[in-house]
């Protein structure tokens, strides 16, 4: 299990951002892939000219050596990363993606580095969205917003990042409009999304310091004004106010968060479908999504699903022996090549 606020965990789930201009980025990805893999670094980093996005998760030494390689490059010595802890090792891959966007708004020429809104402590927010004059927009999608949002926020009722624009354009009137507010999980999104407004001509934007995680980690709960539970990117799949797993589930067939009351429809099947996707599957679908909840439970009854320290250690050491290798065929071929 993940949590924000136990180091003690053997391992270490580290969320990173950091929107700069990254020509070469094309070429970053062999070594730093190369690094992970070394390390024993599980995880997704995203690669695009406009900078590097990504969740990743390995040993405290192991997390350290990536972000003093990011760090070490000038670019990204001002890197965003926040931490949690868990037991387990969420991510069983490394993977590097070359992107055209480290987060998807679709709309050419936003540049954070250029133009964004004004920061806003998490101490400040409160007094921020409390004002009559301020608009205060949820930059998430839908299915994030009905777990949880912030009292009295607008839910623009998105399916992706992509559809962000329409409701801006469709919404939102910076004549109209004067003091939009507007935050996401982590940061990043809203990097993004003030941006646009900006571009579009609307003069004070603002957007949650740190997003919603910081709030909740630094808000006292009995002064917060946000409501309900958190999704997140990862196994707790929502948290509490106290950074705490919170009551929901994932449906592994169409990845929503499924409430205690949807796990009490008919719909609802572990592992095979919920009553946000029962009526889109097609019969193939559900075998197929049987068939492997079949396996994940047969992997659970033989303990395979606990991946724990000594295992990510056995797992680092034959990455490193199967690198070793591969170099000395390498040499070898090299050598037969120039006698």
């Amino acid at each position: 299990m993940i949590s924000m606020s136990d180091p003690s965990k053997p391992v270490v789930v580290c969320a990173l951002y950091r929107f700069v201009r990254l020509e070469d980025y094309r070429a970053l990805r062999t070594p730093l892939l190369r690094l992970l893999h070394e390390h024993g670094i599980g995880g997704t980093l995203l690669l695009a000219p406009e900078g590097i996005n990504g969740t990743v998760s390995g040993s405290r030494a192991a997390i350290d050596a990536l972000l003093a390689w990011l760090r070490g490059d000038a670019r990204l010595s001002a890197l965003e990363a926040k931490e949690a802890y868990a037991d387990n090792i969420p991510f069983k891959r490394a993977r590097v993606k070359l992107k055209k966007e480290i987060v998807t708004l679709g709309v050419p020429g936003i540049d954070p580095n250029h133009s964004v809104g004004t920061y806003v402590d998490p101490a400040d927010w409160n007094a921020l969205i409390s004002s009559p004059d301020v608009v205060l927009v949820d930059t998430r999608n839908d299915y994030e917003v009905r777990v949880g949002t912030f009292r009295n926020a607008i839910n623009p009722q998105t399916g992706t990042f992509r559809d962000f624009p329409g409701y801006v354009q469709r919404q939102l009137d910076p004549e109209k409009h004067r003091k939009v507010a507007m935050f996401c999980t982590g940061g990043i999104r809203c990097e993004k999304s003030t941006a646009l407004l900006r571009q579009l001509g609307f003069e004070n934007v603002y957007h949650l310091k740190g997003g919603i995680l910081k709030y909740l980690e630094q808000v006292p709960e009995q002064q917060s004004l946000w409501e309900g539970e958190c999704f997140v990117f990862d196994e707790r799949v929502t948290v509490d106010h106290r950074l705490q797993p919170g009551s929901y589930r994932q449906c592994n067939a169409c990845r929503m968060p499924v409430s205690a009351a949807d796990m009490e429809s008919p719909d609802y099947r572990p592992g095979i479908s919920c009553p946000h996707c029962a009526d889109r599957l097609s019969a193939q679908q559900r075998e197929r999504f049987a068939e492997r909840q079949k396996q994940l439970e047969l992997a659970r009854a033989r303990g395979e699903h606990h991946i724990g320290a000594a295992a990510q250690q056995t797992m680092q050491d034959n990455r490193q022996a199967k690198l070793r290798k591969k170099q000395h065929q390498q040499g070898t071929r090299r050598n037969t090549r120039h006698r």
